[in-house]
């Protein structure tokens, strides 16, 4: 929460808002890189996917015109 006073800026936290971050282990940090690559992929199918069917679409138009 921010606000403005005398023309400062001024941040209010309350202590549930901060929460303390442990470093992960070199085991935990690859499992979390793979995790993180695997939702990339899937998302970059999904884009393609999508971006295929598009092209599938405006095809199927350019034939029909």
């Amino acid at each position: 929460m921010y606000r403005y006073h005398r023309k400062e800026l001024v941040t209010e936290m309350r202590m549930y808002e901060i929460k303390m971050i442990k470093p992960l282990t070199p085991d935990q940090a690859r499992v979390k890189s793979m995790q993180d690559q695997v939702k990339r992929t899937q998302q970059a199918i999904n884009a393609e996917k999508a971006r295929q069917k598009i092209k599938a679409g405006q095809d199927q138009l350019r034939k029909i015109t």
